[in-house]
């Protein structure tokens, strides 16, 4: 396929940034979204260019590094996928693609399409684990989970933090990602000693970060190369209201 890519280059931080037009041809369907830009990338080094600056590790949907905005939909046309499985055969020959980063308050660029994710690490701090001793793994029936709660935690646990939602969000909200880190513990016995301090702790952390407020519009569920449910959000709303009835703040112990 011969393609024509338009692209958001950006040097650093400070820069203003633009969109910068690429051919590539000879792209085979069979190829990944990222090693057409690989291919992209080999020649622009032949040619003297700054290659264009991505994110990328496992390339099997699983790290949750690659995140790009393609043709306006966070990580491509192909829902339930991330931009590293995403396969040139979701395009058509002589199309052209418009390709940028992660486009949120809270995700500022490094460069082109390189987004600092930190605020993420700070919502995990602030409360995404547990401290409480829970000693060596029991014995696998000693603590009986209801087959709803472990099929909903699992479910939050499959969250890779690639900022799908965030970036799909009219809000830059992160909330998706939120409940889902709180979701995996709170429906566990082992999530139970911490829960109401942790939901504050980590909803704060997300406003503090930059996030914007979550309005149920529902563009992270479609988003997400995982498919997080939106009632998680639900899950996270209770969790905060029965917190504050509580009294709970996010000093451990409280």
């Amino acid at each position: 396929m011969n393609l024509t890519l338009r692209i958001w280059r950006q040097k650093g931080p400070e820069d203003k940034g633009r969109m910068v037009t690429y051919p590539v041809d000879d792209v085979s369907p069979d190829m990944s979204f990222l090693e057409m830009l690989d291919v992209l990338n080999e020649r622009l080094i032949l040619a003297g260019e700054d290659p264009v600056a991505f994110d990328h590790d496992c390339r099997e949907g699983i790290c949750g590094m690659c995140g790009l905005m393609i043709n306006g939909d966070a990580h491509g046309p192909q829902r339930g996928t991330t931009a590293c499985q995403l396969h040139m055969r979701q395009f058509t020959d002589g199309e052209t693609i418009d390709i940028e980063p992660w486009r949120a308050s809270a995700f500022p660029v490094v460069k082109d399409l390189v987004v600092n994710r930190s605020a993420f690490d700070k919502i995990i701090a602030a409360g995404g684990y547990v401290t409480a001793p829970t000693g060596s793994a029991p014995e696998a029936h000693s603590t009986p989970v209801a087959k709803a709660n472990a099929d909903a935690a699992f479910e939050s646990a499959a969250c890779i933090g690639c900022g799908a939602c965030v970036a799909a969000c009219p809000n830059g909200s992160g909330m998706l990602f939120t409940a889902a880190k709180l979701t995996q513990l709170s429906l566990l016995p082992q999530g139970q000693p911490e829960r109401y301090t942790r939901v504050i702790g980590m909803v704060d952390a997300h406003d503090e970060a930059g996030f914007g407020g979550c309005t149920n519009a529902g563009e992270c569920t479609p988003a997400c190369p995982k498919g997080i449910p939106l009632n998680t959000i639900g899950r996270l709303n209770r969790d905060y209201l029965a917190a504050t009835a509580k009294g709970a703040n996010n000093t451990p112990g409280s």
